[in-house]
């Protein structure tokens, strides 16, 4: 089974070929250059790997949370390439993909949303794979849930930006923290390969984004309404 992933939810972008368990991939910070990296990118990876779009059995993506812009890429790109090689579609939760990228069973996830919020999740890996004990989210920082238990492992972008915050919400059952990890194709395409063996592809119509926040842009005068009563 060959399976291609993409993601382009933060700064980074990276793409992963999955053949029958060996795993290629590249990741790179491109910043705001997903739409001119991202399909070079992917000619690389399969030029080396000799493998054409076509001979790929699915696609997984980054459908967020994560950058508007960036999950927007993410989904145009994998409904171009499906509909052209006529594949199913898996669309992978960000979060989901830090839980599994961290090597850890117990997970806490949190990206920066900016705005003074993170996208959450907690993550407990089992046999069938990860079980969501908090689902995906957005929060103030001090209002993430509290969870039972220890050696909690937090990862994402939220820990870096709220560290403080998020640290001394979950106390002592925190175990360690990488506020440096980043969703990466590599992850997802793990994922992704084990929803393509369950069959549980869709339609390429149906590579959508994951928003966690209602309203995704706001006017300037929304943005100093908000800024003032969080000053208050």
């Amino acid at each position: 089974m060959r399976i291609l992933a993409l993601d382009t939810s933060t700064e980074y972008c990276s793409v992963a070929l999955w053949h029958d368990g060996e795993i290629r991939s590249r990741c790179e910070l491109v910043g705001q250059k997903h739409s001119e990296m991202l399909m070079p990118m992917l000619d690389e990876l399969l030029q080396e790997a000799c493998v054409k779009v076509t001979q790929c059995d699915g696609i997984a993506f980054g459908m967020g949370p994560g950058s508007f812009t960036g999950v927007r890429i993410a989904c145009g790109v994998t409904q171009g390439l499906a509909l052209g090689a006529d594949l199913p579609v898996a669309g992978i939760c960000t979060l989901e993909a830090l839980a599994e990228g961290s090597g850890k069973a117990k997970v806490i996830a949190a990206l920066d949303a900016r705005m003074g919020e993170v996208y959450h999740a907690v993550y407990e890996k089992n046999a069938d794979g990860w079980a969501a004990v908090c689902e995906p989210s957005l929060y103030k920082p001090e209002a993430v849930p509290v969870i039972e238990g220890d050696d909690w492992f937090g990862t994402g972008s939220g820990f870096a930006a709220h560290g403080e915050v998020l640290q001394e919400r979950y106390a002592r059952r925190l175990l360690g923290v990488n506020g440096a990890a980043i969703p990466q194709a590599a992850s997802i395409v793990v994922l992704g390969a084990t929803k393509f063996a369950q069959n549980k592809g869709v339609d390429a119509a149906l590579a959508l984004p994951l928003y966690l926040r209602d309203k995704v842009a706001l006017k300037t005068s929304e943005r100093q309404n908000q800024s003032g009563h969080e000053k208050k």
